[in-house]
């Protein structure tokens, strides 16, 4: 609401005006109403010490461990309700969380072990402890469940050892781990979920049994698009300032109506160049800051060679000749902020510290490469037909897990592309469990379901970048008692004579750029996958929120939310 001249009412002052039509006023303001009961009168409510936070949407999965759980949503509750060993400090680096524990450091370098003293006072909100069988729980999930984000330092781990109740921990690896700093985040409840139908499968896909943060679930009410945090009374360490968080769905035009109405104190969303437009005009008239905040994603369409038509390498570079990069690019960011990350190598995000462009020359859309590609390979294509070999068409089958965004609006655009090409495709988008449990060849789950050839998916680092190029590229690993399956990577590759280099970069003994330089040509060669932007949400703060900002690299905005405050306009 606003007076003539553009002079922004809040509106609780603007409630107050409204009341002085009907009752008399003071000079500091409207007497109380008198309701129509004698003896009573209706005090005016006061202003809620709370921030309201626009969003996209605000339903799970909430594993922050898995990849179909990678969502704006996810780490905005999860920074604000699971345990870290480690966080992210502004500068990007992992620092120590002193809120949970006393000390996290090696103490053995052979075999390779790291020791962590957990406090004592640390537990979960139903009164259990924080202990080490919640590493454990993690540690064993993380090393053999398909679709996980970064497992490659999890399934270096030999052996956990539990000291003094549990608040002593013994980690011992089986080779030397620089990068161990960023395992155990986000702990989960392992006394709740070990026993739990569905296992793993299930963790966290509606709910959080527990937590063990600032911050505890009040509501949680997918269909009506709302999660109510409000302050732990049962954390140990300093109380927030804010009595609750309020994460609100809204479409992007709901969202911005919200601000200027105050109803909104901030907004963080996935936003397209018709939002940014939006919340360029309401910033004429509304005091309000807006950042740019990259997420740890980058959207990639990963050609899998464990499927029988992609296993040709000359079908997979025709295939990846026939995609029209920079349309793709262009669709799924919707010109909003995700574009000024164009992603041009395979393992860095753009926004990382050490990345570079590793892109070679040729990666562009070319039919006639296309064509001579798939003559070489075999196959034929009559005059406006489809390519096909021995009278079986070249068909293609594109997933992208269910409901995820922009993963089906790339994957659809995919499709396009390659029937415009001559190559029949479909696309089909299945939840994430049966995508990665049995859709994907390598699972340890049995039979397949479907053939995945093509999958858009995020390529998620989770801060130590040698793993995550160990945990996508890297050859399907062996655990030395024989008794865990161990999934192979998504696209199913592996290269002999690329794993000493993955290898020595993941236990430090060459230099993660170094490494690089001899893996990614190699990997643009094989036409395994294509990077296209990493994922940027939009932050927009009204003053009220005090405190509100991007927060550490890939942290989140709300990771800071226990020491925002609410400003009264």
């Amino acid at each position: 609401m606003t007076r003539s001249g553009g002079t922004r009412i809040p509106r609780l002052a603007a409630l107050a005006l409204a009341a002085c039509t009907l009752t008399a006023c003071t000079n500091s303001g409207p007497l109380p109403i008198v309701s129509s009961t004698p003896g009573m009168s209706v005090v005016p409510e006061q202003a809620l010490n709370e921030v309201v936070v626009g969003v996209d949407d605000v339903k799970g999965s909430y594993n922050p461990h898995t990849i179909a759980g990678q969502s704006t949503i996810t780490t905005a509750l999860t920074s604000l309700l699971l345990p870290s060993v480690f966080r992210t400090a502004p500068d990007g680096t992992p620092r120590l969380d002193t809120n949970l524990m006393v000390s996290a450091q090696v103490t053995k370098t052979e075999p390779y072990t790291v020791s962590y003293t957990l406090r004592k006072d640390a537990s979960w909100t139903d009164t259990a402890p924080m202990a080490a069988e919640d590493f454990v729980y993690l540690w064993q999930r993380m090393r053999s469940e398909p679709g996980v984000v970064d497992p490659a330092g999890y399934r270096l781990i030999s052996d956990i050892a539990s000291r003094e109740g549990g608040k002593a921990v013994e980690v011992t690896f089986s080779k030397p781990y620089p990068g161990w700093r960023s395992l155990f985040s986000n702990l989960l409840p392992a006394h709740l979920l070990k026993d739990q139908p569905g296992g793993w499968a299930t963790a966290l896909s509606d709910s959080f049994p527990a937590t063990g943060g600032p911050f505890a679930v009040k509501t949680l009410d997918v269909p009506r698009g709302e999660i109510v945090l409000e302050r732990n009374d049962r954390y140990w360490e300093q109380p927030t300032a804010l009595d609750r968080v309020v994460l609100r769905r809204a479409s992007h035009d709901g969202i911005v109506s919200a601000l200027r109405d105050e109803d909104d104190q901030a907004a963080l969303i996935r936003a397209d160049a018709i939002a940014l437009n939006a919340v360029t005009d309401l910033s004429k008239g509304t005091p309000l800051v807006s950042t740019v905040v990259p997420r740890p994603e980058v959207v990639q369409v990963l050609l899998r060679p464990a499927s029988e038509q992609l296993a040709d390498l000359k079908v997979r570079q025709a295939v990846l000749a026939a995609l029209d990069r920079e349309a793709l690019i262009a669709i799924g960011t919707g010109s909003g902020p995700s574009a000024q990350f164009r992603a041009d190598s395979m393992v860095v995000p753009p926004s990382k510290a050490g990345y570079a462009p590793t892109i070679p020359a040729g990666v562009v859309q070319d039919v006639a490469a296309t064509t001579r590609l798939l003559g070489e390979a075999g196959y034929v294509r009559p005059e406006g037909g489809v390519w096909s070999r021995d009278g079986k068409p070249l068909s293609l089958t594109i997933a992208a897990v269910e409901g995820a965004e922009p993963y089906n609006t790339v994957a659809n655009q995919v499709q396009r592309q390659l029937v415009l090409a001559g190559i029949q495709a479909k696309v089909i988008s299945p939840p994430a469990n049966q995508l990665f449990g049995q859709d994907l060849p390598g699972s340890p789950n049995g039979e397949q379901s479907a053939q995945v050839d093509i999958t858009v998916v995020p390529q998620v680092d989770t801060g130590d970048s040698a793993a995550s190029l160990a945990s996508a590229f890297g050859c399907r690993p062996s655990i030395g008692d024989g008794s865990t399956p161990i999934p192979a990577n998504l696209p199913g590759f592996c290269d002999q004579t690329l794993q000493p280099v993955i290898d020595d970069a993941l236990s430090g003994r060459t230099l993660l750029s170094e490494a690089l330089t001899k893996i990614e040509p190699v990997l643009w060669q094989q036409a395994i996958a294509l990077p296209l932007f990493q994922v940027a949400d939009f932050l927009v703060v009204l003053p009220e929120a005090r405190g509100a900002a991007a927060g550490a690299p890939f942290a989140g905005p709300l990771s800071d939310a226990a020491t925002w405050r609410r400003e009264q306009g």
